[in-house]
Formats: C-alpha cells, sequence, structure tokens
C-alpha cells in the first residue's frame, strides 16, 4: 500500500512536471528515497499528556502563540525543514547537528560547528519542553523575542547556517518533496519565511518530555512530590526532597513539572561578567551577566552545561551550586540568603550524590528515541 505522504508527493511530482514539461528535471516518481514518512502523520497536536502537565500552572507558562497552534501537518513539515542540510549554504549542516536527539536535542561539544567548521558563540541549549518559558524568548540571551523568531536566526547566521531569507525559500522551492507538505500544512504550496518559521516552532514546541522516572514516580503518588517515590531509590528520594527544599532553592528557579524557568537569572558563574548575556541585548546593566533558564529536562543527557559549557559533568554543576557562587552584583537574589551573603548549601557528599541521582531520573527514553523526533531522511 502506498503511503498517504508518498501519495501526495508522486502527485506533486506530476504536476510540477506537467508544469515544467522539455525542462531537463530529475523528478524520480518515488520520493521515498528521499524521505521516509509514515502512512498518517504521526500525533504531534494532540499528546495524551499525563495530569500534571494540563494543571493551569503549567498552561500557563505555555508559549505556545494561538496564531501557530501545533498541527500534525505543520510539526511534519517543521521535522523535515528540522533536519534539511539543504538549508545550510553548502549543504552540510541542518538545526539538528547542533540539536542531536540521542543528547536530548542539545550538542556535547561545548560549542557547536557551523557550516564551515567555526564555532558558535555559546553552547547549544536543549530543546525539550521549550515551549514551558511563560516570557517566550529564546536564546541564552532571550534576543530572540519568540520561537517563531528563534528558528530563523541560526539559519542567517554567518557561523552556523550561513544563508539569507531569500536564499533560504529558494533552496526550499528546488526540492520538490516540500510542495505537498507545504499544501498540507498551510493550504497551498507557497513557500515564505512566515511558513518556514512556523513550521519549525511548532516542531519544536512538540518535543514535549513527559515520560521519565520522575513522571511514573509523580503519578503513582498521585502528583503528591512531598512523600517518597515508590519507583525512587532511598538516594533518589533524598535528592528529591533537596531538590524541592528552600535549603537548595533548586525548584525556585526551576519551576513547575516542566523544570524551567521563567525568565533570565544571574546565577553568579562570575564575579565580574565576562559575557554579559541579556545585558548585552537591553543595554540596561542590571541584566548583565543574566542568562536564559532552560528546562532541566533531560539534564543528564545535555553536557556540557552553562551557556559556555564550562562545567563537563552534573556532579561539577553541583560542586558550583554548593559552595562555588560567585558574588555578582547582578546575582538572583534566591542564591542570597536574608544578611545579603551568597548562598552556600553546604551539601555533604551523600546530599550531593543524592541530588545528581535525583536530577538523572528526569531522563526520558521515550523522547530521545521516539522516532517522530528522528530524521526522515533516508541515509546516502
Amino acid at each position: 500500500m502506498r503511503k498517504k505522504w508518498i501519495i501526495m508527493l508522486l502527485a506533486s511530482a506530476s504536476m510540477f512536471a506537467c508544469q515544467q514539461e522539455g525542462e531537463d528535471l530529475d523528478l524520480d516518481s518515488d520520493f521515498s528515497e528521499v524521505i521516509s514518512l509514515p502512512d498518517e502523520p504521526y500525533n504531534y497536536s494532540n499528546i495524551d499528556l499525563p495530569a500534571h502537565f494540563v494543571t493551569n500552572e503549567v498552561r500557563a507558562i505555555d508559549n505556545t502563540p494561538v496564531d501557530n497552534l501545533v498541527t500534525d501537518a505543520g510539526a511534519t513539515l517543521g521535522r523535515v525543514l528540522f533536519y534539511d542540510k539543504a538549508l545550510s549554504a553548502n549543504n552540510t549542516v541542518s538545526c539538528a547537528s547542533c540539536h542531536v536527539q540521542s543528547s536530548g536535542f542539545s550538542d556535547n561539544r561545548t560549542l557547536s560547528l557551523g557550516f564551515e567548521g567555526g564555532e558558535t558563540g555559546r553552547n547549544s541549549m536543549g530543546l525539550a519542553n521549550a515551549r514551558f518559558y511563560d516570557n517566550g524568548h529564546f536564546f541564552w540571551d532571550e534576543r530572540a523575542g519568540s520561537l517563531e523568531e528563534q528558528v530563523l536566526m541560526p539559519i542567517q547566521d554567518e557561523v552556523e547556517m550561513g544563508l539569507t531569507l531569500d536564499e533560504l525559500v529558494s533552496k526550499i522551492q528546488d526540492q520538490t518533496f516540500y510542495e505537498p507538505l507545504f499544501l498540507e500544512a498551510f493550504g497551498s504550496e507557497s513557500v515564505t519565511t512566515g511558513r518556514v518559521a512556523n513550521a519549525l516552532a511548532q516542531f519544536v514546541r512538540s518535543m514535549v518530555s513527559y515520560q521519565s522516572q520522575f513522571d511514573e514516580g509523580l503519578v503513582a503518588v498521585n502528583g503528591n512530590e512531598e512523600i517518597d517515590f515508590p519507583n525512587f531509590t532511598e538516594l533518589e528520594n533524598l535528592g528529591k526532597d533537596l531538590f524541592f527544599s528552600g535549603r537548595t532553592q533548586c525548584s525556585a528557579c526551576h519551576e513547575t513539572v516542566t523544570f524551567s524557568g521563567d525568565e533570565a537569572r544571574n546565577n553568579g558563574l562570575d564575579a565580574m561578567n565576562i559575557d554579559l548575556g541579556l545585558g548585552a541585548v537591553t543595554g540596561i546593566v542590571r541584566d548583565n551577566g543574566k542568562f536564559k533558564v532552560n528546562s532541566l529536562r533531560n539534564i543528564a543527557l545535555t553536557a556540557p552545561y552553562m551557556h559556555d559549557g564550562r562545567f563537563e559533568t552534573l556532579e561539577e554543576v553541583l560542586g558550583f551550586y554548593d559552595r562555588g557562587i560567585q558574588d555578582n552584583p547582578n546575582l538572583d537574589q534566591r542564591l542570597r540568603v536574608n544578611n545579603g551573603n551568597v548562598r552556600r548549601m553546604n551539601l555533604n557528599p551523600q546530599e550531593r550524590a543524592a541530588l545528581v541521582a535525583f536530577l538523572r531520573t528526569l531522563t526520558d527514553v521515550e523522547f530521545i528515541t521516539d522516532v517522530k523526533f528522528s530524521d526522515p531522511f533516508n541515509e546516502e
């Protein structure tokens, strides 16, 4: 049986061939040699989320705009665009080159490599639960006002992908397999930068991670995170209690079951700012050294850590938050104690190990192996 998407691609190829009759075009009748898509689109738009993901608290931080809701066809198009290396100047890198599914859609390099081998300015962020960040800004310095704005910026970056928007549209138009995908997603085959942005944003927002060991435990105790989880070890439960305690303040910055932040914060990496972060965008001194607080979902997979990738392990990260926070003038107040001094957790070795063990329970194996988020292009 012919797949639905293959039938559409064949129809598009036939129509295109008629319109371009006489031209020397290679319109192979079976686009399945290029991309593999299912009989019916995967379910991106109506995910069966657990109860703790559909609370008012979580819904309130969803940055999905009303004019770009996730659809199955839109996210399918976004998936193809996300993995298409033709979206770079020399056809060598795609969005997925710096956001690898097995690494929680991050990059295990300190700085990612662009289309000519140059290094990016900051470490690659994981994309899990990107939709749950209520101010809706993206990049470490939050220079993009929305996800729709953000997804086009790496494509235009002279180090990352190196295209102009006109070149982007032209290169997509040259790939005939895109015609039915745009038709299904937007009602016509017309390629515009707005449609590219919307499709990519839909795909990224569909990346909801909700099937970790933590989620299973939370369901088992009917959403009461204050009691021991039956599927946790003693060490993992100790780490959970510490994470949600006033002593560590971890959950004050990484909020709700999405473990995401609300705005850029200064976490005291340096006493004197090396990278101005948000401050370089706003020009406001009190924003210097502030960076986006990303979700901790799949954090065990997304090393190295921080905007500059300075920490290679979770143990190093915990060591920093335990005793290494610097007295930066813009340090977030949650990292100070009542007398204004920098907070010191003074964790013992078991407590630090417990926090690391808890963070590892946020790994979602289903998410990092789900075929609907995988590369649809067939190997050459």
